[in-house]
């Protein structure tokens, strides 16, 4: 005869298959890791004419002072005529003088030129240069003009005596007596080096997934408007006296 084991007793300890799982720290109610928060935009490195940005105040000040004796001082139509220069003449200097600009960061290159400013993706640069001024050069071989980086040929000129004193100087004659950009040796220009410095970071960024794209060009209404309404006014106030 066999005896009937016991029967269990009922646990008062909660199932783990019937408990639901709380999110860990970290993750949403929904199960799924945040999204990494996106990398800050890279800042752009700016490229000026200091020289062109000081004349460009200069020639300000002095069409100010010019056009308030000249208002002051005037008669008849005199006055209004003085204005209507001013407002053709003032945006033209900003235009040529303090507008310019080069910016640069690791995604593109936007150049702010006298009456339009150019955006370029390093993905559509095809080459920087530097020759009687500093250009760059788009995949469909459209050329751009960068005024904010002006040449010198005299700093230039000055580059190459220098680096002729250092390949003298040089018991192996290592060192290039010529001012080609290309040469690291020579690279004291500024305009040189800047050029020098896009070009590589063209080169570096080209197949970077934040530089692709296309070109995009957009007219300096800014500029045009103010300049365009100065002629018109101008224009008028001669023909009719």
């Amino acid at each position: 005869m066999t005896t009937p084991e016991p029967t269990p007793e009922p646990s008062h300890e909660p199932s783990r298959e019937s408990t639901p799982e709380q999110p860990s720290a970290g993750q949403d109610p929904g199960g799924q890791a945040p999204a990494a928060p996106a990398a800050p935009a890279s800042a752009d490195k700016v490229h000026r004419s200091p020289l062109g940005v000081a004349s460009g105040i200069f020639l300000l000040l002095l069409a100010a002072l010019f056009a308030a004796d000249a208002m002051a001082r005037g008669e008849g139509r005199t006055p209004w005529l003085v204005l209507a220069a001013l407002v053709l003449v003032v945006p033209l200097i900003v235009a040529f003088t303090i507008r310019p600009a080069v910016y640069a960061n690791e995604d593109r290159l936007r150049i702010r030129n006298p009456f339009r400013s150019i955006t370029l993706p390093w993905a559509s640069v095809a080459d920087v240069r530097a020759g009687y001024s500093s250009e760059v050069f788009t995949q469909e071989g459209v050329k751009y003009q960068l005024w904010a980086i002006p040449v010198s040929l005299r700093q230039r000129k000055k580059a190459a005596r220098s680096a002729a004193r250092a390949s003298q100087d040089d018991p192996h004659g290592r060192t290039s007596v010529t001012a080609d950009v290309r040469n690291s040796a020579s690279r004291f220009a500024p305009a040189d080096k800047a050029v020098t410095e896009l070009r590589e970071l063209a080169e570096l960024r080209a197949t970077a997934p934040g530089a692709q794209g296309e070109p995009r060009v957009r007219w300096a209404y800014e500029i045009v408007g103010p300049a365009l309404a100065g002629l018109l006014l101008l224009v008028v106030l001669l023909a009719t006296g």
